[in-house]
């Protein structure tokens, strides 16, 4: 069995604990054999493998009605992977989820870093400047990279610990943003587990 994350640049595969990350453009998908399990947030590829009789489409897995309807497949994917917790997928968007005894309570979408330092660039050359993640959020920042870092991150951070323990973390920035957080468990697979975890429950989660 192979699991498939699709996104528009790049799919991501994930076979006996190893991952393969290759560009839409240079993928084929007749060349797996195996049964392939995929999420995808690609119409076009999706068109390609349609009539593929080995590739499974888990968008039929999920269970709706506990999630919404406009939900991001590889958010519910992350959700899937943990109980108990708050999830952060921090990508080109930020995500934090709660789940409770499996249970969906909503979360919220932030802006991801990258985007927030193009964000500020757009208002004002003087503040096309890089994050300072080594700057303490506690205190008053005195130049102007620190200062966005603290404006940005510190009400970020202080809304994602009143949720709660434990926290997962995901994605392209996981390491760079679980460094304001002393418990964060930082596991680059959690899609790849959500996704699992949804095929071993069966057709509906």
């Amino acid at each position: 069995m192979i699991l498939c994350d699709i996104g528009n640049t790049s799919v991501d595969l994930f076979y006996e604990g190893k991952r393969t990350k290759l560009r839409v453009e240079d993928f084929d998908p007749y060349i797996l054999l195996n049964d392939v399990y995929y999420v995808s947030v690609n119409a076009s590829f999706n068109e390609r493998i349609r009539d593929y009789p080995n590739w499974y489409d888990l968008r039929e897995f999920i269970d709706w009605e506990k999630y919404y309807p406009t939900m991001g497949i590889d958010r519910i994917m992350v959700c899937e992977a943990a109980d108990d917790g708050v999830i952060v997928d921090a990508g080109s968007a930020i995500t934090v989820d709660v789940m409770r005894g499996g249970v969906y309570q909503g979360g919220f979408i932030s802006l991801g870093l990258r985007a927030a330092e193009a964000a500020y660039a757009r208002l004002s050359s003087a503040l096309d400047v890089s994050f300072n993640f080594e700057v303490d959020l506690a205190k008053m920042a005195k130049n102007t990279p620190d200062a966005l870092t603290v404006g940005f991150m510190a009400p970020l951070i202080e809304k994602i610990e009143r949720l709660g323990k434990p926290l997962y973390m995901s994605g392209g920035d996981a390491r760079l943003l679980s460094r304001f957080f002393s418990e964060a468990i930082v596991d680059e697979d959690l899609i790849f587990k959500g996704m699992k975890k949804l095929i071993e429950k069966g057709v509906k989660c």
